[in-house]
């Protein structure tokens, strides 16, 4: 006989699932026979507490032994264990074998759900709600190399076949329709505890809807609410085929780059993990885009033209009027701190970012953000995003870059839907990017990058009034008469491209353009002057940059 270990957390249709499997004609269920044991042990205080040591074998490695693993007549025993501490064999010092032999999965309940109907019998405690439990349950399993199927109650509720079908499939058994039915009132394997609370169960033939809209939730358990959501949260991740009225009904996507799944962010103050690294709803940038930004690249140990970024970035908090903005010296610190816990020291972008900060309550007023602004440090494992090698494709985008009558693109803001938008016109015509033109139609910059071409020996580039004038814009600049090329700024019109021989971006690096609106620029590859100032770019990356504390050249 097969053992199945179902590990829940309380008033998450725990005895319900149980009950479901009591359906099955291969199955036996055993209700929490594990439980005068645990009160023996832990004085834990429970109405049914003499009832329980009257009818139930108190020594634990017996119940083990004897009923756990005990010879059955069925080919399979549904062990299931929610009681109000889920750790209890370790209380108890029962046999490893309790999580090491057998199948096991673990039930979970949205703890705002669970919350309002959990006291009714006993107060509520962190202890009771078994969360804490169940995470050290399901890493203990992982390390075992068996990490255990998660459910949540709420999909369960929502489609109980589909959950029912997949869980059976993750522990290797066949699925039994007998199991989405059962009459109502109790059943023989119930524990002395059913009366206190089965009540519900006792009166269902099914797995019941779920609610259309929630219980008023009690405030008096906000606190405790805090404390176990993250730890549900954690569980939740692990559910396959999350089912929920705002999930996505979309596979979960591939990464570019798959080894950023697992990431550190520094939010705020404080160093995250990829999927908790998260801002408040109530923060600037999530009601108004209210932040500011910058794009930085690291190579070989060392934070590329850092200064320079720091420099605009506060140049654009202050044209802003951002209060309680960071200190230079935090914001470095936290861009170190950042690299050094990912340990990326080369081939990495950051996307650094200072909000206003989160408010008081909604709305655009920044009189509201009195917390002091949000910083962000998001560094990723990233390849240069184009092919700098053999070219990309351009296309003009309909929309107008930012007049700075309007809004001042020289601020680095977040304000970004007009650029957005560009990109949208070039992913519907399939290419790379789009030039975005200024008011008067004359070229000012892709949607993301500045521009540069070369014309009768002379490298142009538009003037930066409706563009911001980007630190690698700059640098290129430099770069064109340190190499002994010529260097004009001008207003550039779009029907000069056909004519020019040579067009590049800077998308952190110099990017050559191939084609723009159909048209091949010069042969249709990355020309001389290009590759000149590509070698020239290489060259400053790697002689220059601010160097990552701890980093050891190998």
């Amino acid at each position: 006989m097969e053992v199945i270990h179902s590990w829940s957390c309380p008033r998450s249709l725990s005895t319900a699932l149980m009950y479901s499997f009591a359906q099955r004609d291969d199955i036996e269920v055993l209700d929490e026979p594990l439980n005068a044991s645990f009160l023996k042990a832990t004085s834990a205080d429970r109405p049914y507490r003499d009832e329980i040591f009257a009818s139930m074998e108190i020594d634990g490695h017996k119940v083990v032994k004897d009923f756990i693993y005990g010879p059955g007549k069925k080919k399979y025993r549904f062990y299931y264990v929610c009681d109000f501490l889920l750790a209890k064999h370790r209380i108890l010092g029962l046999p490893s074998e309790l999580m090491s032999k057998g199948k096991h999965f673990i039930l979970i309940g949205n703890t705002v759900h669970i919350l309002p109907s959990f006291d009714k019998v006993i107060p509520l405690s962190f202890l009771d709600m078994g969360l804490a439990d169940l995470v050290s349950i399901y890493s203990d399993l992982c390390q075992m190399g068996t990490p255990p199927p998660v459910i949540d109650a709420d999909d369960l509720q929502r489609n109980p076949e589909a959950t029912l079908r997949g869980l059976c499939h993750d522990l290797d058994i066949p699925f039994q329709a007998s199991m989405l039915k059962w009459e109502a009132g109790p059943i023989r394997e119930d524990g002395v505890w059913a009366s206190w609370w089965y009540k519900t169960v006792h009166e269902s033939t099914g797995f019941s809807s779920p609610r259309k809209y929630p219980r008023t939730f009690n405030m008096r358990h906000y606190d405790l609410l805090e404390h176990c959501l993250p730890l549900y949260n954690t569980l939740r991740r692990h559910v396959k085929g999350k089912s929920s009225l705002l999930a996505s009904p979309l596979a979960p996507p591939s990464l570019p780059v798959p080894e950023n799944a697992k990431l550190f962010a520094w939010v705020g103050d404080e160093i995250l993990p990829r999927e908790m690294a998260k801002v408040s709803v109530f923060d600037s940038v999530v009601q108004g885009g209210d932040s500011v930004w910058e794009g930085l690249r690291i190579y070989k140990g060392k934070v590329f033209k850092l200064e320079e970024h720091l420099e605009r970035l506060f140049d654009s908090a202050k044209a802003l009027a951002f209060n309680n903005v960071p200190t230079r010296d935090e914001v470095k610190a936290a861009i170190f701190k950042t690299l050094i816990t990912n340990g990326m020291f080369d081939n990495t972008h950051i996307r650094l970012s200072l909000t206003r900060g989160k408010k008081v309550t909604s709305g655009m007023n920044p009189a509201f953000n009195r917390y002091g602004c949000t910083l962000i440090v998001l560094a990723e494992w990233k390849p240069p995003v184009y092919d700098n090698d053999n070219g990309i494709v351009l296309v003009t985008a309909t929309t107008r870059r930012n007049s700075p009558t309007n809004l001042d693109s020289k601020i680095h803001h977040n304000n970004l839907l007009n650029n957005i938008l560009a990109k949208v016109e070039s992913n519907n015509a399939n290419v790379d990017d789009a030039i975005m033109l200024d008011k008067d139609g004359f070229v000012s910059e892709t949607n993301a990058t500045n521009l540069f071409m070369v014309k009768n020996g002379v490298v142009l580039t538009p003037h930066a009034d409706y563009c911001l004038p980007g630190i690698t814009r700059a640098t290129v600049m430099e770069l064109v008469v340190k190499e002994n090329f010529i260097l004009e700024e001008r207003n550039i019109s779009l029907s000069e491209f056909p004519l020019v021989f040579q067009v590049w971006t800077t998308m952190g690096e110099l990017s050559p353009v191939v084609k723009i609106d159909g048209r091949v620029i010069g042969e249709g590859e990355v020309g001389p002057v290009t590759r000149k100032l590509q070698s020239a770019y290489k060259k400053l990356t790697d002689d220059s940059g601010v160097p990552i504390p701890t980093y050891q050249k190998l």
